[in-house]
């Protein structure tokens, strides 16, 4: 694998917890830059969909994720380098808290590991909510907690009073980590939320662009963005292994020949994809054709594989089940040889019901609303040969949702893991030219998964 040096200027936006308000700040932060002229590169550390969005809404430029446990450590400073490639400056959003990783798995996975990975500096977002001098022992902790980590600065989140910034700012300047900014409680910028975070960028245009609007206002307002930007600019230049989709799949034999169509769910209701997916689809040879569920009577023209990625069709069930026209030709798609790859809000799309509203019918499962969230990383091992992947192929995904299958496999699943508690799960349902599951790969970390979804294409389309 070819070396690069990653010399773009970055700096990681962390918390010692979630809620503390780091997609505020993050997302504030690379809108003001961008304002100020720079081009931003927007990144989010884990398997977070939504909070992208905004990032790339705010940045005029795809937000990419940074998740060791599913593209490898290697792969993360490379897919780094590739989404910042032309960029000014980066911004990093954090997961969780800062040393927050894989369970059992110490920092790997976290922020903390990230931030060492692309040697970038970290501002610690602080919800100082009944904190005063005791502020200055949770960030110290923090700052010593591993010295490989470098806290550049503190952001304060809902500061109560200017007498309260006044006890915090002389509480952290005991310790010497500089303040950058403080935002009180009045300054809070409402964001639609729901079952499984924020609602997506995708579902609530233009309010979506208001409230980047609002973000950036509050955060040039009450950040020092040109300090920011010095610690950014202080990150030094690193070599890592260079990423690139063409590269990728190079590696794996090279793209299919007949540039198939791969048509690929979008719209309100299937809005969880990463950026690299269609990248890596597109260097594997495939034409890549975006459809809409909700709104597309049919299918695109010549498409010879559908790729349905997640979202939330539990929002959508009663319009999705009312575009029959679109439903019928994606049957007829299927009893007519096509390729299907479907991950969670695709799974539930083809089941033969979402809460009691008709759906795709392609596979032999209810699904219905749980009371349970399932979250968490998996390592899982393929059951079944399908279109994505043989039997015996392992892969690092990511379960994240508030549904159930009923069955949750066929007598064919489409993966096999183990839960914590050592118990066998079979997930998914699988054959020859179907493939639809609970659980969410990054294709980075797998290309020769899209390539053998467009190489079935390209022989099907022959």
């Amino acid at each position: 694998m070819v070396s690069t040096s990653i010399d773009t200027p970055r700096v990681v936006i962390a918390a010692p917890a979630s809620g503390h308000g780091k997609t505020t700040v993050a997302t504030g932060l690379i809108a003001a830059f961008a304002r100020r002229g720079r081009r931003v590169a927007p990144f989010k550390v884990g398997p977070d969909y939504i909070d992208p969005g905004y990032h790339a809404l705010a940045a005029g430029r795809p937000g990419r994720n940074l998740d060791p446990f599913l593209v490898g450590e290697s792969r993360t400073v490379g897919v780094f380098a590739h989404g910042a490639a032309g960029a000014d400056i980066a911004v990093v959003e954090g997961v969780m808290g800062l040393y927050d990783g894989a369970v059992g798995r110490g920092e790997f996975a976290s922020t903390a590991q990230v931030a060492t990975l692309i040697g970038a500096p970290v501002i610690l977002v602080v919800d100082a909510t009944a904190q005063g001098r005791s502020v200055a022992a949770l960030v110290d902790g923090f700052r010593g907690f591993d010295r490989r980590v470098r806290i550049a600065g503190v952001v304060l989140n809902r500061v109560g009073s200017d007498r309260h910034r006044e006890i915090l700012a002389a509480a952290l300047d005991e310790i010497g980590v500089p303040l950058l900014g403080t935002l009180h409680r009045s300054d809070a910028v409402a964001t639609p939320s729901r079952h499984l975070g924020l609602v997506p960028v995708a579902e609530r245009a233009p309010e979506a662009l208001a409230t980047v609007d609002a973000l950036a206002d509050l955060i040039a307002e009450n950040l020092d963005l040109d300090r920011i930007e010095r610690i950014a600019g202080s990150a030094p230049a690193a070599d890592g292994p260079a990423w690139s989709p063409e590269d990728a799949i190079a590696e794996c034999g090279g793209p299919a020949s007949g540039r198939p169509v791969v048509a690929v769910a979008g719209g309100a209701a299937f809005t969880f994809s990463y950026a690299e997916h269609a990248e890596l689809l597109q260097a594997a040879g495939a034409e890549v054709v975006t459809f809409d569920p909700l709104r597309d009577a049919k299918l695109p023209e010549r498409a010879s594989a559908l790729v349905i990625g997640g979202g939330f069709p539990e929002v959508y069930a009663s319009e999705l089940a009312q575009n029959l026209s679109l439903m019928h030709d994606v049957q007829g798609f299927a009893q007519s040889g096509g390729v299907i790859a479907a991950e969670c809000a695709g799974l539930l799309y083809l089941a033969k019901s979402l809460n009691g509203e008709r759906m795709c019918d392609l596979i032999a499962a209810d699904a219905v609303m749980s009371e349970r969230l399932t979250l968490g990383y998996r390592e899982a091992v393929a059951a079944t040969d399908s279109v994505l992947c043989g039997t015996g192929t392992r892969v690092n995904g990511h379960e994240f949702h508030r549904t159930k299958l009923v069955p949750a496999a066929s007598d064919e699943p489409a993966w096999m893991w183990r839960a914590h508690d050592g118990a066998k799960v079979a997930e998914g349902y699988a054959s020859a030219r179907l493939h639809a599951s609970y659980l969410h790969l990054h294709w980075a970390g797998a290309p020769e998964l899209p390539l053998r979804v467009v190489t079935a294409a390209a022989k099907g389309a022959t």
